[in-house]
């Protein structure tokens, strides 16, 4: 029960196009910061705390802005928060309507495997690692693939379309790179 990418493309931009429209532009990688933020809180609980201003952190970071992330932090249970804890939620569900995850979709590529061999700790590493490089860019940059790229572009933003070019030009040749053997 696989989408055909044309109708998946397409239900991909109404859903960015409604949230826009009713809520706001798509973008996650703040909520890993607030997900730091409730961890750090409850191992040190003064680094969140009201004032007569308002909320605001003994973090610089979370303290921006007006105290913006801080806030979040205090009360994490915001739009975008939800939106993240919804997508893993219908990643799950969709996996289950399918049946399950396959052993062919768990299993290591076979254009990974002509390149890397098979061991599953290497591959789960290197994801993590390009994963771990990809969001720190992104909240170094100060917004996400996402918000940046997809969400940007989709409201014309000329940041949108120089991140798209950025991301493009860094992933192609590293994928060739990385994948010069052929599955």
């Amino acid at each position: 029960m696989s989408l055909n990418w044309k109708a998946g493309g397409l239900l991909l931009g109404l859903v960015f196009f409604a949230a826009v429209l009713l809520v706001k532009p798509i973008g996650v990688s703040t909520q890993f910061v607030i997900v730091d933020g409730i961890i750090g809180d409850l191992v040190n609980p003064d680094l969140v705390s009201q004032t007569d201003d308002g909320i605001t952190s003994t973090n610089a970071y979370l303290a921006k802005s007006g105290g913006k992330y801080a806030k979040s932090v205090a009360d994490p249970l915001n739009y975008s928060f939800i939106f993240v804890l919804a997508m893993m939620l219908g990643g799950f569900l969709s996996a289950m309507a399918r049946g399950g995850v396959g052993q062919s979709e768990r299993s290591i590529p076979e254009v990974w495997r002509a390149n890397f061999g098979d061991s599953t700790f290497k591959r789960y590493a290197v994801s993590f690692l390009g994963g771990f490089v990809v969001l720190y860019g992104a909240r170094l940059a100060g917004g996400c693939t996402s918000g940046h790229m997809m969400s940007g572009m989709m409201q014309t933003a000329l940041s949108g379309y120089i991140f798209a070019a950025g991301a493009f030009a860094a992933a192609i040749p590293v994928s060739i790179l990385m994948f010069r053997k052929e599955a």
